[in-house]
């Protein structure tokens, strides 16, 4: 497709998209509500536009006897009408909009093709306390089994953590995808918002992401900051997952892990982006 096709098809969207994306427990739901108190932003935590996307794909794709009828353009202009039909009932005109998913890093470019103005931020974490995150949930709901493990009962810190570890699993699946990302051809379209960064210093945070999709600089207010997902935490099994403190503020740093010593050290090393010698795209890491 020529630049002006591709354009006349972004143009067909009446506001502005981004995507948060990254790893779980990682800050994007706090970005999110920091995100809102711009009346021109729209954005809040994992939603299913991700999930639809994807299921268009495979819906068009050759498991579809009748895939012969669909051609290039038109699998383009479906999954560009379903961005711009999902957000359009509550996106503010001529906003811009935030929509949020795990796996959107696995997406980078296709939403590159698609969307060419559009950036993702993906929100990391130390790789130890994203499973410590986890934990404390995990624990501090014993008696409702968790989404996070089909709500299966029972097993260990062991096994929960082998569990969404895992290649396929909720941390293990949107570390891969971060790495695909990151190490790829379209990573200049990315920026890396670390959680310390994040909740230690949320002003330079937000400035850096304001810089990066070439936005006007609102003042943000970091003392009262509001989400409220308890609707979809109590159904999920896992009331608080989605809360938001008040203030802003840095809390890992003043606790000790729950993580059994070996544990905590197993994945101390796999965050990749904290050594500049595995940046070799430049990625802008903050």
């Amino acid at each position: 497709m020529n630049d002006e096709a591709t354009r006349q098809i972004e143009e067909g969207l009446p506001f502005q998209i981004h995507f948060i994306s990254g790893l779980p427990r990682s800050g994007s739901t706090l970005l999110a509500a920091l995100l809102r108190q711009n009346p021109r932003f729209h954005a809040g935590m994992t939603g299913p536009l991700y999930g639809l996307f994807n299921t268009l794909l495979g819906e068009m794709s050759a498991r579809n006897e009748f895939s012969v009828f669909i051609d290039e353009a038109q699998r383009r202009r479906v999954l560009t009408a379903l961005v711009r039909s999902f957000h359009a009932g509550h996106a503010p005109e001529k906003g811009v909009v935030f929509d949020t998913s795990r796996a959107w890093t696995s997406k980078l470019a296709a939403l590159g093709e698609l969307f060419p103005g559009a950036k993702l931020i993906a929100c990391v974490r130390h790789m130890p306390w994203i499973l410590d995150s986890i934990e404390r949930v995990v624990q501090r709901n014993m008696f409702q089994p968790s989404i996070m493990f089909d709500y299966q009962p029972g097993g260990t810190v062991y096994s929960r953590v082998e569990g969404v570890a895992g290649a396929n699993g909720l941390v293990g699946h949107s570390y891969n995808a971060l790495k695909e990302a990151f190490f790829g051809a379209n990573a200049e379209r990315m920026m890396l918002l670390q959680y310390e960064t994040l909740v230690a210093e949320p002003r330079r945070a937000l400035d850096a992401l304001y810089e990066f999709i070439g936005e006007p600089r609102v003042a943000h207010d970091f003392e009262t900051v509001s989400y409220d997902a308890r609707a979809y935490d109590e159904r999920a099994g896992t009331p608080g997952l989605h809360e938001v403190r008040a203030r802003v503020s840095a809390t890992s740093a003043m606790r000790e892990t729950i993580l059994p010593p070996e544990l905590f050290r197993r994945f101390e090393s796999d965050s990749f982006w904290r050594n500049p010698e595995l940046n070799p795209r430049k990625v802008r890491i903050v």
